[in-house]
């Protein structure tokens, strides 16, 4: 495979807003997406890759643009069926993505990678763009609470964000290979840019940047490494991010977020909300650039990518 000309960092929905931006602003064979695997879990025997299929639906087509999640076109007979048997109903599957939670399990069982099944989906739901995991090996972010600690879709879903946060951990990230798209991308010549995209610093990206290495090769990349902040005038966007800054006793801001990805980033994006943090993130060490951050539409999503990556081009 070719050195990407984009390497992106990925969670969920807002993350994945960002990557369709940049596949409608780039030629896609120049896209790579790593997302984050930390969510990923073992649900009614399936293994279930929520950033993943965010990522795989948003730059399909297939995206549900109501729920944010899972697919537009879903039917809900199999969850209804489970909740009228007593299984645990609090984490909804639909009908057709089903379909690809069943096929990924069985693949897994057949000694099959993530990474290479992740591939094989993108291909065959039309994606030219490259979409691969953070590791093909289990990542599980922990959740700490005051009431003892949460596996992460428990917390975020089940739980509904509701406890109070006191820190976070990744198990098995220690021990965990980084994928080869991502540790190929950031070797030799790297990328052209890394930009992590616009979702929750602490359980989307940093699950990724725990990983053996990765900090390290980004902090030593040739390519300009650019965040988009996820917080605009002091809320997310999507998500729990804002909760999470103000219970781990942090400003919930964009200065904030700057300065929890101080030393790995060359440049942080503002929304025009925060342009009055300008010079206090350019004081981290970092260039700044102002745009508008805020996708409610797919222009908005190529505009921001466009604005990205033309930033990018200042940088190098």
């Amino acid at each position: 495979m070719s050195t990407p000309r984009c390497l992106a960092l990925s969670g969920g929905v807002g993350g994945a807003k960002l990557a369709l931006g940049l596949l409608h602003a780039m030629p896609p064979e120049d896209l790579l997406i790593v997302a984050n695997t930390g969510d990923d879990f073992d649900h009614l025997g399936l293994r279930i890759c929520p950033d993943i299929d965010t990522v795989t639906y948003t730059l399909s087509g297939l995206a549900n643009p109501t729920l944010g999640w899972g697919r537009g076109d879903e039917t809900w007979s199999f969850m209804e069926t489970v909740e009228s048997l007593g299984g645990e109903h609090w984490f909804r599957l639909g009908d057709r993505d089903l379909a690809l939670h069943v096929e990924r399990t069985r693949r897994l069982g057949d000694g099959q990678s993530l990474s290479a099944i992740t591939a094989e989906v993108a291909k065959r739901l039309g994606i030219a763009a490259r979409i691969a995991p953070m590791s093909d090996d289990p990542v599980r972010t922990i959740v700490e609470t005051p009431d003892g600690p949460l596996a992460f879709q428990h917390y975020f879903v089940r739980e509904q964000c509701r406890p109070t946060v006191t820190g976070f951990r990744f198990e098995g990230a220690e021990i965990a290979t980084p994928g080869s798209a991502l540790t190929n991308a950031l070797a030799g010549e790297g990328p052209g840019m890394v930009v992590i995209c616009p979702s929750n610093p602490f359980i989307s990206i940093d699950p990724i940047l725990t990983l053996p290495g990765v900090r390290d090769m980004l902090v030593r990349s040739a390519a300009p490494v650019i965040a988009v902040s996820p917080i605009v005038g002091g809320q997310a966007i999507k998500g729990p991010t804002a909760k999470m800054l103000s219970e781990l006793g942090l400003p919930s801001t964009a200065l904030a977020v700057a300065e929890h990805y101080q030393g790995v980033v060359d440049g942080f994006v503002l929304d025009r909300a925060d342009s009055d943090a300008e010079d206090a993130v350019r004081e981290l060490g970092c260039e700044v650039l102002v745009t508008n951050t805020v996708m409610k539409s797919l222009q908005d999503r190529v505009s921001l990518a466009r604005d990205v990556i033309a930033f990018s081009a200042r940088l190098s």
